[in-house]
């Protein structure tokens, strides 16, 4: 084995561990005693090849598991978890995190690393990392909840799911803000889209409590509650987005703050989500809603008829047709009784 050979060679050339030596007992004290080879012996490789290396079988000579050779290394070995470890410490001289790390990932040396040999990122990339996970978990926790309070508000389980599809229409909008100017995707991007949701949502809201109470309390069929819905909610949803637009504008601008390089992706990708959620959803809500909608009335019919198909079945002739009335009279009671 390896720690054979090692261990073989660094007796022969260093000596053992001083907790391994053998000790010389002396009326006051102990003395170590220390074996290994001479100074010119340990600086001959043809003699150190001939050093017996204990194997499963019988000792072997270590020429013949090892090629022995003068070459320079490492002065001290670093190591994380256990592994051999070389840092590479990067200046990021002002430009973002993300932007620096993607770049190293498409480095040809990176891209071919050796066998054996793999990348661990440590420090600031690693912090990053972990955070985009716990965000990740907060907004998927966040989602869960906005659901379920929907479903206690609405007392419905299938409508809540279409306010939630505005959802994906603001984090499009958001992305492609931070594309357009030319922002990187990071921790205050990933406040912005949670802010994002909670605004997409109420928006979407509006919109569907109003079909939902215009078909139940004014009797209006469902195209024309949706029609109603979209005509008269739209003024009070473009409204907050102006609104909201208008006040993340002087941030994603950059103008009066005191670290516009931190809050101007968050007010980038807020505007992004507003205006694309703000015009996709008078569009995709309703849609949405219409297939939800018909999506609940075909399991409501197929619970329906699950549940009623043992009822209501038709008597049989002979249990349905009553007996005519007699027209003889009761006999009298016999004499005596």
């Amino acid at each position: 084995t390896s720690s054979a050979i090692a261990e073989t060679l660094r007796i022969a050339t260093v000596g053992d561990y001083d907790v391994s030596l053998p000790k010389l007992n002396l009326a006051a004290r102990q003395v170590p005693i220390v074996v290994r080879l001479e100074d010119a012996a340990r600086t001959d490789l043809s003699l150190l090849e001939r050093l017996a290396v204990p194997g499963s079988k019988g000792p072997v000579m270590l020429g013949q598991v090892a090629t022995l050779e003068y070459s320079s290394g490492p002065a001290v070995v670093d190591r994380y978890d256990r592994a051999r470890n070389v840092n590479f410490e990067i200046e990021l001289s002002g430009q973002p995190l993300g932007d620096v790390t993607k770049a190293v990932q498409e480095l040809p040396s990176i891209k071919k690393l050796p066998p054996g040999v793999r990348q661990a990122t440590v420090g600031d990339a690693e912090v990053m990392g972990e955070l985009f996970a716990s965000f990740g978990l907060a907004m998927l926790t966040g989602v869960v909840c906005i659901y379920i309070v929907l479903v206690l508000l609405f007392k419905d389980v299938l409508h809540p799911i279409t306010i939630l599809a505005a959802l994906p229409l603001s984090l499009g909008g958001a992305f492609v803000g931070l594309l357009i100017a030319q922002k990187s995707f990071s921790m205050p991007s990933l406040i912005g889209l949670i802010m994002l949701m909670g605004v997409a949502t109420k928006n979407s809201i509006l919109l569907v409590e109003y079909a939902i109470l215009a078909r139940r309390e004014h009797g209006l069929t469902r195209y024309e509650a949706l029609i109603d819905a979209c005509h008269k909610r739209a003024r009070p949803i473009i409204m907050t987005t102006l609104a909201m637009g208008a006040g993340m504008m002087p941030i994603a601008l950059g103008l009066g703050a005191a670290d516009s390089s931190f809050r101007s992706p968050m007010a980038v990708a807020v505007i992004g989500g507003l205006i694309t959620s703000t015009l996709l959803s008078l569009l995709v809500i309703p849609a949405v809603f219409t297939g939800v909608d018909d999506l609940g009335q075909a399991f409501g019919r197929g619970f329906r008829r699950l549940t009623g198909g043992g009822r209501g079945a038709p008597a049989s002739p002979s249990s349905s047709r009553s007996a005519p009335p007699s027209s003889t009279p009761p006999a009298a009671p016999p004499p005596g009784h």
